[in-house]
Formats: C-alpha cells, structure tokens, sequence
C-alpha cells in the first residue's frame, strides 16, 4: 500500500477511534462532546466510503459506477435519517426529525454543492484558458449521460410534490419510490460504457494497486467504514437533539443542517477536486445522482423504518415537515430546469447558491411557501426557454444511450462527438 495512502486511511482511523472507544464501553459524555467525537468519527469515515467507492470506478465503468458511487456517498446520511424515523414509530418526539436530515441535505446538495462544483469549474478552465490565450467558457457542460439522471429527477421532483398535499408518506408511496430507484439503478447498469474514470487523491492510489490487493483494499474500506458509520449513527443522532436542549438552540436546526453537513463533507471535497482537474461535468453529474438517490431510494426508506419501529402505514408530517417538504420539492424542479439544455452557466449557479442562503432568514410559513413560489416560478421559466430538451430528457431514461431522441437530435453518444466521429456515424 502507498505510503501517502496509508497515512490518510491512518489518520481517518485515529480520528474516529474515540467514538468507536465510547461507543464499545458505553461511556456517556456530554451531549456536545458525544457530538464532536461521533460527528468526526462520521466524516472520518464517510471519506473513507468515499475513497472506496470511487476507487471501485476501476472495476465497474460508466453510468453504473456514478449511480453506486452517489449511493454509497450518502450512507452516513441514510444512518442517521433511517435512525430518526424508526425511532419515531416509537416514540413520537421523534416525528419532526424524521425527514429534517433528508430535507436539509437535499436543499445542501443543490443549493451549495452544485453552485460550488460550477464555480470551481468555471475558474479552473478559466486559469487554464489563460495559458493558452483562449476565451474562457461562461458555462460548465455536462456529460452526455446526466441526461438519464435528469430525466430520473425530473420524475421524482414532480413526484415530491404529492409529499405535502397528501401530509404523509404513505408506505405505499415508498415502496413505489424505491422501485423507482431500483428502475434507476437497472437503466444506469444498461447504458454503462467502458470508458475508465480518473481518480485523484487517496482514490488514485487505491486505484494503482494490483488488482487483488486493490479489491481486497476496498472491501475492507467499506467494512471499516460501515461499521464506524453504524456504532456511530445512533449516539450521534441522540447528541443532536440532547446538545440542541442543553445549548439553547433549536435541535431541528442542528438535525436538518450540522448532521448531513457532516455526511456530506467528503462528497463535496471529492466533488471540488474533480471541477479543480478540469472534469467538472464528472463532478456534478456524481451529485446529480445523489440527488437522484435522496429522492427515491431515502425517501422511500422513511415509512418503511417508520413502520418497522413500531408506527403505522405512513410517516406523518407537521407543519413544518411540510413546508419544508414544499421549498424541497420546488428547489429540485428549478435545479433541473436550469440544467435541462446539458450546460449550467455561472449565472443561475449564483442564483441557486443565493436563494439557498436566504432561506436561513426567510424562517416564517408564509415567507417560506413565498420563496416557494419564487423557486417555482424561476423553475417554468427555464422550463420555457429549455422546452425542447424537456421530452428528450423526459425519454431519456427509458431508450438506450446513443438512440435517435424525440426532438430528432442525435443521442447522447453521437451528440458529443468529434465532426470526424459524426462523419463516420453517418457513413
């Protein structure tokens, strides 16, 4: 093993042995200090997930690999949030924090990490135009097949909006959710390429390995890891709520934003170096499918674990559940608007980035439902301006890659074709 690579993995191992420690002997600490040292025993092995998942890009090509490195990304995430909500069968105090985690990592994901890939894009090929006295792009183009993504999105987002006017999540409607998401999983497998990703970091060195040593790596990654994630979920998810009472501050708050800003920590650190090394259409399509993932597969987990802990046929909402279930909802459909013609300019990228933080002060119902609006109504008129690629998007997910699309464009593969490839397609 490289020593570089050791000395990460190491360090990850060191930071969440504490957690691991308290967690074996049942030591209780203050709830914040059981807050920092599960929280970091969280991160530190999220990155470790991460490292693992996308080194097994070397084994597992194209389409498919994005979709299960998206998946395995977020399961720090799924920890908690499935925690919460099986608790709530329960016990219900625990209603109203049984899908803050997933609404506050959605809105995370979309309103920062996409807006922060672009921008980290845009300026890494604007510093490489400059060497060669090219024009810069005014906008990060994204790979070809996000388009199976998007139109999976676009599906789930009108899908969402069922959430708040039924009040609930009906098992039902879970179960159908994660259908969808193994009907997503079974189209990412069919259109995966062979094309091999690049990998930077730890993951570089993973990936140099001797293919046995290299497999054998990974699985101990994930076993490590998912043990971490798991002695770790459940304290972590009680000091959420237990330092919110003792510190004064609201525990929902803390529950929607600290925990999956924690989860999702090492995905936008690996999302961030591949915008830095050019390949920033990699990146965002990677978070694009976990968008994917939180809105099938998380979703539909909530009422089964729900169920399962004891409650009945559905998890109900609050007010708030709802509400938050509304700016969700309306966020994802304006971040697929925006991204529906495969070019995502710096421009709506700040704007994403700017009405995700006017949410933090924007905190009453009615303010709330009003920037719902806004978000809706920015969303149809993108939608207007992007309406040709609403029914190739919409097809996507259901012909395969490279198919003559519905507005008579060439698919995907030949779309992204050199003039010389197009040349010779058509011969």
């Amino acid at each position: 093993m490289p020593t570089a690579l050791l000395r990460r993995i190491t360090v990850c191992l060191l930071i969440a042995a504490p957690a691991v420690v308290l967690r074996i002997t049942g030591t209780e600490a203050a709830p914040v200090l059981d807050l920092l040292a599960f929280g970091t025993a969280i991160v530190a092995a999220a990155f470790l997930l991460a490292w693992a998942a996308e080194a097994v890009q070397k084994d597992i090509s194209g389409a498919l690999a994005i979709a299960l490195l998206a998946l395995i990304a977020v399961l720090p995430e799924y920890a908690v949030d499935l925690f919460y909500a099986f608790r709530s069968g329960s016990d219900p105090d625990y209603l109203h924090f049984a899908a803050a985690n997933m609404t506050g990592s959605n809105r995370l994901l979309l309103g920062f990490g996409w807006p922060l890939v672009v921008i980290i894009a845009l300026l890494a090929a604007r510093r490489m135009t400059k060497r060669r006295a090219a024009d810069a792009p005014a906008s990060l183009r994204l790979e070809p097949g996000s388009r199976m993504d998007i139109g999976f999105l676009i599906i789930l987002g009108v899908l969402a909006f069922a959430i708040p006017l039924i009040g609930s999540i009906p098992i039902w409607f879970g179960i159908g959710l994660v259908l969808v998401f193994a009907a997503y999983l079974w189209c990412a497998g069919r259109s995966a390429g062979d094309a091999e990703g690049e990998f930077v970091g730890a993951a570089a060195g993973i990936a140099a390995m001797p293919t046995r040593r290299r497999r054998a790596t990974v699985i101990c990654l994930f076993v490590v890891s998912a043990a971490i994630i798991l002695l770790s979920a459940e304290p972590f998810a009680e000091a959420l709520v237990a330092s919110g009472e003792s510190l004064g501050i609201d525990s929902y708050f803390l529950v929607q934003w600290l925990a999956p800003l924690a989860s999702e920590a090492p995905e936008f650190v690996i999302a961030a170096m591949f915008a830095l090394r050019g390949m920033g259409g990699a990146a965002i399509g990677t978070l694009i499918a976990a968008k994917v993932n939180q809105w099938s597969l998380l979703i539909g987990s909530l009422p089964i674990a729900h169920f399962a802990g004891g409650g009945g046929l559905g998890l109900p909402l609050d007010p708030r559940q709802v509400e938050e279930f509304t700016l969700t909802a309306t966020q994802t459909i304006l971040g697929v608007a925006i991204i529906l013609a495969l070019r995502f300019h710096w421009a709506p990228a700040l704007g994403l980035a700017g009405l995700f933080g006017l949410q933090f002060f924007v905190t009453d119902t009615s303010g709330r439902f009003v920037l719902s609006a806004i978000q809706a109504g920015l969303a149809i008129v993108f939608l207007v301006l992007h309406r040709r690629h609403i029914l190739p998007t919409l097809a996507a997910p259901f012909r395969r890659s490279g198919h003559e699309s519905s507005d008579g464009t060439r698919g995907d593969a030949l779309a992204e074709a050199a003039p010389t490839d197009r040349a010779k397609a058509r011969a």
